[in-house]
């Protein structure tokens, strides 16, 4: 039976855990009787929930988080490994020292609020809180706490028009591309530019192209992995491992270019003089970059090649649905997440199609009421 008494001036609850071990736990000084009560319901409910722990046993954040990331390693790619310990490493420096009991939602929300008024990248500190999450949820799963305070917190948001993912995001017109192709003259790096504009795939999954990657017949280009920071990788999702059509353009240029590529080990498309995978730093500092100035182009991120391909599929009206598979995101709520400020606000040629296919070119018919009368009379467009 759980009780309080009094001994040398403090008081002291005596209760036993839920291991059938008796504890016997002295209160701080000043500490009155209506405290001491209040704090022994606390220990008998988490008790009666399996997860109380003594207090000298109780770890800090920081334990908490450093055996949540060791056990992640075992399940994870190395890179996002290194992106998870870099979040435990710099990112929770006043959460470190803090017993994970004493987490609550308002610290986190405390924290949330600090962040953001150091201006930190709103996508940054989401991706800090997924972490934080995850850690959290570990010490549930562990009984160190009853529940994840995160759930409740409020996450942050944007503030006004901060609009940070579009103006991101950098668009070549197909006058500045040709421009680009044209001034890029080495044949390795015309294709691989190329080949960038017109699949959309993903500058790491481009240096892990291997010939046999390359349907001739079907005219795809079958996406199974990754190059990126020294290392193959497969995929990350299911979305991401896809076959992107080929235009002719681009497998007559390919077809060519295999007969010029040096033979190399791994049989990559796009290897470097080695006849290993390419460094993509070397490449873009090198040659894409070169070549936008080349072009009298403002220097972008290769990666808005990417968004240059996706871009000119939604101005040509293609399905979502395909766009989205072409690119490999997820689901086409992703796609729209991104490149929603692309699509036009008005389409009228979308609407005369819809009204030629309901009504030719005839038009419609239409009743009207009269003195006489119904009268049925044609609407022309």
């Amino acid at each position: 039976m759980a009780c309080i008494s009094k001994r040398r001036d403090r008081w002291v609850m005596d209760f036993y855990d839920q291991h059938g071990v008796r504890q016997r736990v002295a209160l701080p000084e000043g500490t009155n009787k209506g405290q001491a009560k209040d704090k022994l319901r606390e220990i008998v409910d988490s008790i009666a929930k399996g997860n109380y722990i003594p207090i000298k046993k109780t770890p800090l954040f920081s334990e908490v988080a450093r055996d949540w990331v060791e056990y992640k390693r075992l399940n994870i790619r190395e890179t996002v490994y290194e992106c998870y310990e870099g979040h435990v490493r710099i990112h929770f420096q006043e959460l470190n020292e803090i017993l994970i009991n004493r987490i609550t939602t308002a610290t986190i929300e405390k924290y949330i609020s600090v962040r953001q008024t150091q201006g930190i990248n709103i996508n940054t500190l989401r991706k800090i809180l997924v972490t934080l999450g995850q850690i959290l949820s570990y010490a549930v799963r562990h009984k160190y706490i009853d529940h994840n305070p995160l759930r409740d917190a409020e996450r942050p948001r944007e503030q006004g028009n901060n609009h940070e993912d579009v103006d991101k995001i950098t668009i070549l017109n197909p006058v500045q591309i040709n421009s680009l192709l044209e001034q890029v003259t080495d044949q390795k790096y015309h294709n691989l530019f190329l080949t960038a504009i017109m699949t959309g795939a993903r500058q790491g999954e481009l240096l892990g192209l291997k010939w046999s990657d390359i349907d001739w017949k079907n005219k795809q280009v079958f996406i199974q992995r990754t190059f990126n920071k020294g290392r193959f990788f497969t995929p990350k999702t299911k979305g991401s491992k896809r076959k992107i059509d080929l235009s002719p353009t681009v497998v007559k240029e390919l077809k060519r270019w295999k007969l010029a590529c040096p033979t190399n080990e791994p049989d990559l498309v796009f290897p470097n003089e080695s006849g290993n995978p390419m460094n993509y730093s070397n490449m873009v500092n090198r040659y894409f970059h070169p070549g936008l100035k080349a072009a009298g182009l403002p220097v972008i991120r290769f990666h808005d090649l990417r968004h240059t391909y996706a871009s000119m599929l939604i101005e040509q009206g293609e399905n979502l649905k395909y766009i989205q598979t072409q690119l490999g995101h997820s689901s086409p709520t992703v796609t729209l997440n991104v490149y929603a400020h692309l699509m036009k606000p008005t389409n009228q040629e979308a609407v005369c199609r819809l009204e030629n296919t309901l009504f030719g070119a005839t038009g419609h018919k239409m009743v009207t009421k009269t003195k006489k009368g119904l009268r049925l009379s044609t609407v022309t467009p």
